[in-house]
């Protein structure tokens, strides 16, 4: 399964991630204001309006506190700024190290072309269907680690409507619109989404019909992304590798090879005409 599946296991102890240190400390933070404040556990969890079990993990590094409860926290606690300021630094831990890397390459880069044959293209995925993939995921992650995973892939859909926007050229295996990934409704949901993210003037879909005799993705999943300082870097992601591909070669091989797949594939036109009929025969 591509990148934008569920293998991304390597996420939740990389020793060059620092994330896990930050929410502990921020954790750590909050729990001194709250006794210097004279508020137990309960009390606390009373005034911030959340459940004294999330508020317990919060403050043991177990969960990351979303922005909104950081300022909630500093308005109850009589902090002055202090703790909603944790919110920049807490900000960038709640993704994993290597969906930050990946996210500051898709920011600096000008055209994103994507082939999937797995799954739809994780820029594209809707909540639910980013949460049904990684629910499926075996050894299971825990809902603490799916809501975090789900959270980063979320936020990464910004740059689709940041200005000026990237290009992004997309080709969908027709197998995997059909996939039923979390069941009909989400499958249907993922369609009208598609269709609504393919009127964008910076977003072209295309469709790799099954019927289709040459196929120059048969070797796999793959990404090309052009930056804003003229390079052109590639990107894969199988089972527990995720690979950053900067050789020129390389590079090279598989601008050329995404280069053929959209050529075989149908039109921009076309594939919003044959998502819409399988919309309709789902």
């Amino acid at each position: 399964m591509s990148a934008e599946g569920t293998d991304e296991s390597s996420w939740a102890l990389d020793p060059e991630d620092e994330s896990g240190a930050v929410v502990a400390a921020v954790g750590r933070q909050l729990k001194m204001w709250r006794e210097a404040a004279g508020f137990d556990r309960s009390a606390f969890a009373e005034r911030m309006g959340y459940g004294a079990d999330l508020n317990r993990k919060i403050e043991s590094g177990i969960r990351i506190p979303r922005p909104e409860y950081l300022d909630k926290a500093d308005a109850v606690l009589g902090a002055g700024g202090k703790i909603a300021a944790m919110k920049v630094d807490v900000e960038k831990a709640r993704y994993p190290k290597k969906v930050r890397d990946l996210a500051k390459l898709e920011s600096e880069a000008v055209e994103i072309g994507s082939y999937d044959n797995g799954v739809v293209p994780g820029l594209l995925q809707t909540e639910e269907y980013i949460r049904a993939l990684y629910a499926v995921r075996r050894p299971a992650y825990s809902e603490d680690q799916i809501e975090r995973l789900v959270a980063a892939r979320v936020a990464r859909h910004d740059i689709l409507r940041r200005h000026p926007a990237p290009l992004l050229t997309v080709v969908q295996e027709e197998a995997v619109l059909r996939r039923p990934v979390g069941g009909k409704m989400v499958l249907r949901r993922q369609l009208e989404h598609l269709l609504e993210v393919g009127q964008l003037r910076n977003v072209e879909i295309q469709v790799m019909p099954t019927a289709v005799e040459e196929h120059a993705g048969l070797a796999g999943s793959l990404k090309i992304m052009r930056l804003k300082d003229g390079t052109t870097v590639g990107h894969n992601e199988v089972q527990l590798v995720s690979r950053l591909i900067t050789e020129p070669k390389e590079v090279q091989v598989l601008d050329m090879r995404y280069g053929m797949i959209r050529a075989q594939a149908l039109t921009p036109r076309e594939s919003l005409t044959f998502i819409e009929k399988v919309l309709g025969e789902t």
